[in-house]
């Protein structure tokens, strides 16, 4: 496939890092990740937001359609592909952009559950998902615990989370997990590690919110609280060698791209692409192909974000 320069704004603070797949630029051999199991795959269903957020490593915004809604038909065909294939895939889980401005997205999510998989929603929790939760509440009885929604709480402050995505989006997101509590379902908080504080000082403002609001959430546990390392292009970051792994005792198949995909639509395609990571939705040096089982190879480590996220960072979109 070659490879291509990172645009400007990604390269200004290391221009000659992450440049060439194979090597780094002290000469050594980049670490890649070879395929293990599909197990998560990642479904973007148009980048398309309704908040503008300050620090949105995906740029999704009420303008921004540079990623075309994911339809139902196009969905079937990638679970179809899976059960063809043989994939030992788990769960879907989709993201955006906002998931729920997708009009194709009810039905997505009652096709994957009736294939028996695990359904992962990634939300703000806003006005989109507020008008169809009694829908939302039909498939939680249907499927008991299949379903999961992820809520985006970037501070346990309404001050810091208002910094990060605006004033009108606190008491939204804090009455969506109040109702998912409520009701029973599967569900967590994605929580961001930005502000300068340690983990466990998040983990106990969390806590405290948590307690106050009655949202029956352990702050303490990962899969529940989960708080991503920060994406920022203009730190430098160390590039990945093989030696890393031993170094920093480090196994590749923890890394998030052995285990997953990620597929998108760009605006003006006839048809899906997939990637390599959700992280990478734009770049085209991490398109693997128009299907799963042409993406099922090998990744090489040649984006910041694959160092500082992943490898240094220990993070994982699946959480």
């Amino acid at each position: 496939m070659g490879y291509q320069k990172l645009n400007i704004r990604e390269i200004e603070a290391v221009p000659e890092k992450f440049y060439d797949p194979d090597i780094t630029v002290t000469g050594e051999p980049r670490a890649f990740v070879d395929p293990r199991d599909l197990e998560t795959l990642w479904i973007n269903t148009g980048s398309l937001c309704n908040l503008t957020c300050e620090n949105c490593y995906i740029e999704s915004s009420p303008t921004n359609d540079q990623l075309a809604y994911i339809s139902l038909s196009e969905v079937t065909n990638l679970l179809d592909e899976i059960a063809a294939e043989n994939f030992q895939t788990s769960e879907i889980a989709f993201t955006g952009g906002e998931p729920f401005l997708n009009d194709d997205m009810l039905p997505i999510l009652e096709l994957c559950l009736q294939r028996g998989f695990q359904v992962l929603v990634l939300t703000n929790g806003m006005k989109t998902m507020h008008r169809i939760k009694d829908f939302l509440a039909q498939l939680n009885t249907t499927y008991p615990g299949a379903l999961k929604l992820r809520v985006s709480l970037d501070h346990y402050s309404e001050e810091l989370h208002a910094k990060e995505r605006g004033k009108q989006s606190w008491k939204p997101a804090i009455q969506s997990l109040k109702w998912l509590s409520d009701n029973n379902f599967s569900f967590s908080v994605a929580g961001r590690t930005y502000w300068g504080e340690d983990e466990k000082s998040l983990r106990e403002g969390y806590r405290f919110l948590f307690e106050k609001e009655n949202i029956n959430l352990n702050s303490d546990d990962p899969m529940q609280l989960v708080l991503f390392p920060e994406m920022d292009l203009s730190v430098d970051v160390p590039e990945i060698t093989t030696n890393c792994w031993e170094v920093l005792n480090k196994d590749p198949a923890d890394i998030m791209c052995s285990n997953s995909r990620m597929v998108v639509k760009r605006k003006g395609d006839a048809s899906p692409s997939v990637m390599a990571c959700t992280l990478l939705p734009y770049d085209q040096r991490f398109n693997l192909g128009k299907n799963l089982k042409e993406s099922w190879r090998r990744v090489k480590l040649n984006h910041p974000h694959c160092a500082k996220f992943c490898v240094l960072g220990g993070g994982s979109c699946s959480g």
